[in-house]
């Protein structure tokens, strides 16, 4: 160990500072990988599960509604005035079903579960983590990981799977409302247009995809959370670097994502 500590302090101050996102990388492996194998291992904080859910869902659902009402209502609105250009209004469901369901459900959902849901989860663990609970409960032989982090976890998956069928039935319920009622498209229509382009395929990759936000956010808030450092202060950098990490990784996931899916479709 001696050997080990003097070959550390012996390194580079640039291989050192390639040294710290190396350890961040590995410790958020490590965390994912634990939690993961501790999803299936008794006993399940199911008290903490339900708690979470709720607090999830509670922080989370003002904000979708609020942004998915313009983001559909914009999309439609420059969708049929190209198809009323066209002379295909009464396609307007097409699109309206097709943007809410692959694409403004999922970015949506991006936007809620990392900007809301992640940060207050980090919050929440960050706090924990300097008044130094998660210490106190290794001390009492309570695996941290299984006692908060995996609750949290399935919480926000289960969280961001409701909020993008949520994003979705308001999207779509806001599309007809503005398709019908302000530039006059024929109700039967636009139900019947619908489904040409959308089907089982398209609603079975945004859940998917929806499931894949909640885990990859919830996973980069826990880490974030239970490895803060410097006080006070160093939660509020863990909340700022938790929203940057999960803007990043959620797009990628959503570009990915999309691209198996339209692959899927055809």
């Amino acid at each position: 160990m001696a050997t080990l500590r003097f070959a550390l302090n012996r390194v580079p101050s640039g291989a050192g500072a390639l040294c710290k996102p190396a350890r961040a990388v590995g410790g958020f492996v490590a965390m994912c990988l634990d939690t993961f194998l501790l999803m299936f291992r008794s006993p399940f904080a199911w008290r903490e599960f339900l708690l979470q859910s709720w607090f999830v869902a509670r922080v989370s659902i003002v904000p979708t509604i609020m942004l998915a009402v313009p983001f559909t209502v914009l999309t439609v609105f420059v969708l049929n005035i190209l198809l009323i250009e066209f002379g295909a209004a009464d396609y307007s469901g097409t699109g309206a079903a097709l943007g809410a369901i692959t694409q403004i459900g999922p970015i949506v959902t991006v936007l809620v579960v990392a900007g809301a849901g992640a940060t207050a989860m980090c919050a929440d663990l960050g706090a924990r983590t300097i008044r130094e609970e998660l210490d106190a409960l290794r001390v009492l032989g309570i695996n941290p990981i299984q006692t908060l982090v995996v609750p949290r976890v399935l919480a926000a998956t289960l969280v961001a799977l409701l909020l993008n069928s949520t994003v979705s039935v308001i999207g779509l319920s806001g599309g007809f409302v503005f398709s019908v009622y302000v530039q006059h498209v024929t109700p039967g229509a636009f139900a019947a247009g619908m489904t040409i382009l959308t089907g089982p395929v398209e609603v079975i990759v945004a859940l998917c995809k929806a499931a894949l936000f909640g885990l990859a956010a919830s996973l980069i808030a826990c880490y974030k959370g239970i490895s803060v450092g410097g006080g006070p202060a160093g939660v509020g950098n863990a909340v700022n670097e938790t929203v940057v990490l999960s803007f990043m990784a959620l797009f990628f996931i959503n570009v990915v994502a999309t691209a198996v899916g339209v692959q899927a479709a055809q």
